[in-house]
């Protein structure tokens, strides 16, 4: 499955080099100055958006392992919210700055976002009195999650003009990834799969329970903490960078587990490259579909993501 995945992933980016705002371009026939866009705008895009759904894929996997949950996907800690209160704090701010450049003000988005998603991990940990529970940290992320859902309400209903602004990210976007997305993105994607990978045996252990994991002498509180930290960076750095994509997390580890039967090892490498397969195929099919217009990706994975649990809610039946 995983050579699968290669191979798809590369015939995806070059599919999202030949794809550009007017539908499609064959390879060969552009101009010098659309070649620059082919390899400055296009190809960083598409890189782009396979390390967003591959964070988003490995975050996914870690947190159905940690929650024991098939349904937990990244946002589960209130990193989504929390994300969206940052970026609507720093709209209202950067609305009373004139003259605010663009890269400047996306730059700042970014780091919003991502420490809006950081801060609510944090608060979700703090509520939870550390990671010992897994059921209290479950139960403190939903909380967490609500509460800077209706913060970040407050913010846009107290200054309507940002919801304009806010509307690309809560709708999921790659159009502003450049390289500097795409380093920091591998960056936070090696990191966070070296450390899952190393833990992987942990969540081997927490499937069968965890009094049965705790008998097998692991460390499960630094365990905890590791896996959680792992899906914070994973979540933050994602959503920072493309806003709200709904389902690549969840779906992700589905479809490899719908394929083969691996262990977590496995499973958190190959849903890594199937979420990028996804966020980038919808990445593509959203720029071709309505060309010259471009459909939100992250309306996308949501109607396709809920359309394949369905599906396969009715292949399974309880």
């Amino acid at each position: 499955m995983g050579a699968v995945l290669a191979l798809a992933s590369v015939v995806l980016v070059a599919l999202g080099i030949a794809v550009g705002s007017q539908g499609w371009e064959p390879l060969g026939t552009q101009s010098e100055a659309s070649s620059a866009i082919l390899w400055d705008i296009r190809l960083p895009r598409s890189i782009g958006a396979w390390c967003a759904g591959a964070l988003l894929g490995l975050a996914g996997a870690v947190a159905q392992g940690l929650f024991r949950n098939p349904l937990a996907d990244p946002y589960l800690m209130g990193s989504a919210t929390g994300a969206a209160f940052g970026v609507a704090v720093l709209l209202v701010a950067l609305g009373s700055i004139p003259g605010t450049a663009t890269g400047l003000a996306h730059l700042g988005l970014a780091g919003a976002g991502f420490l809006g998603a950081v801060s609510a991990v944090l608060l979700t940990l703090v509520l939870a009195r550390g990671v010992q529970h897994t059921l209290r940290l479950l139960l403190a992320g939903v909380i967490v999650g609500v509460v800077f859902g209706a913060l970040a309400a407050l913010v846009m209903f107290w200054a309507p003009d940002v919801m304009r602004a806010m509307q690309a990210f809560l709708l999921g976007t790659t159009g502003f990834l450049g390289w500097g997305s795409v380093a920091l993105m591998g960056g936070v994607l090696l990191v966070s799969l070296a450390g899952s990978v190393v833990l992987s045996p942990a969540l081997d252990a927490l499937a069968l329970g965890e009094s049965t994991a705790a008998s097998l002498g692991l460390p499960m509180r630094p365990v905890r903490i590791g896996l959680v930290i792992a899906i914070g960076l994973a979540t933050g750095a994602a959503v920072a960078q493309v806003g709200l994509i709904a389902f690549v997390g969840l779906v992700a580890p589905h479809t490899v587990r719908s394929t083969v039967q691996p262990t977590h090892r496995a499973l958190l490498v190959l849903s890594a490259m199937s979420g990028g397969v996804l966020l980038l195929a919808a990445d593509v099919f959203s720029r071709w579909l309505l060309a010259p217009r471009e459909l939100p990706v992250g309306v996308l994975t949501a109607l396709l993501g809920g359309g394949y649990l369905l599906w396969l809610m009715h292949r399974r039946p309880a």
